[in-house]
């Protein structure tokens, strides 16, 4: 199966879902061009009430259309860009990605993974019980965030659906992804 890009997602003004886009244009160290969150230091609201200096580890937010398929099933009306993401994907298994990996999308622009979402009680806003359903506990405890993954821009350029995705992985010993 092709990795690819099924929607591009953005929005303007700070609201939990992202309305789909013909394309996105990404822009170096600052996200999507004309999104909420796009910045060099942290744009998401809670973090900025800790520390707004921060950077901003969060510029791009994906999402695998598998985890959509999933909910879905689970009986959880959900889309492309509902759940804030900025680019939906299918054929990447973005939660098991190591920290660093690089995700090539379309023609020229280029993400780096710097963590896992880890989404709050906004979630339920949306949808009564999604919150539950998109963080789980596996056989031995340990939670399993399945909200997506959050990169930066390395480098930038318009990403459109369709658009295919090539992963290239860190060199050296890979670090699992942890929340951001």
């Amino acid at each position: 199966m092709d990795s690819v890009i099924t929607a591009v997602s953005k929005n303007a003004t700070y609201a939990f879902s992202k309305p789909n886009q013909g394309s996105v244009h990404l822009l170096a160290g600052l996200g999507v061009d004309g999104d909420v969150h796009m910045g060099e230091k942290v744009k998401h609201r809670s973090r900025m009430l800790k520390n707004p200096d921060q950077p901003n580890l969060r510029q791009v937010h994906l999402i695998h259309s598998e985890l959509h398929d999933e909910l879905r099933a689970k009986g959880f009306d959900v889309s492309a860009g509902q759940m804030g993401e900025n680019i939906t994907t299918r054929g990447v298994d973005l939660l098991n990605l190591p920290k660093g990996t690089r995700l090539h999308l379309g023609n020229t622009a280029v993400v780096e993974v710097t963590g896992l979402r880890n989404p709050c009680e906004q979630i339920n806003n949306f949808q009564d019980g999604l919150l539950k359903a998109c963080v789980e506990k596996d056989e031995h405890g340990d939670i399993i965030r399945k909200a997506g993954v959050m990169s930066i821009v390395l480098v930038g350029g318009d990403v459109f659906p369709e658009d295919q995705i090539r992963v290239e992985y860190p060199k050296g010993p890979h670090e699992p992804l942890q929340v951001v």
